[in-house]
């Protein structure tokens, strides 16, 4: 009789990578509005299909530009007064703000390039 032992080996990786932050009605103010620099905000809910689309290219981004520009995330859902201060109708809408002040606004799913190319017109 011939017996076969099947095994089961399972490892566990980890992101070894930068995510992209996580911007709140909390922190909007200290991590968004008093940098100095390229803030760059992906305006996104669980729900939303075209937002799980375009949100892998948000964290490469976040990865590609650290150290140059922060880039982060707002989920509408649980942060309604930034939403609401900037008057998010769509989903997904990415902001690009420079000193505080809005420079670009993309609006409604993109590419990689699309968006690397409003990064680099503002840094």
């Amino acid at each position: 009789m011939l017996c076969v032992y099947i095994t089961k080996v399972t490892t566990k990786q980890k992101n070894t990578y930068k995510m992209a932050q996580e911007f709140t009605d909390s922190n909007f103010q200290k991590e968004v509005l008093d940098n100095d620099g390229l803030v760059v905000i992906d305006f996104w809910a669980e729900w939303c299909g075209p937002c799980k689309m375009i949100g892998p290219i948000v964290e490469e981004l976040a990865q590609e530009y650290e150290g140059k520009a922060k880039i982060g995330k707002v989920d509408v859902d649980k942060n309604s007064d930034v939403s609401m201060k900037y008057g998010i109708r769509s989903i997904p809408t990415i902001l690009f703000l420079k000193n505080g002040e809005i420079v670009d606004k993309q609006v409604g799913l993109t590419s990689k390039e699309g968006l690397k190319a409003k990064i680099e017109a503002q840094i």
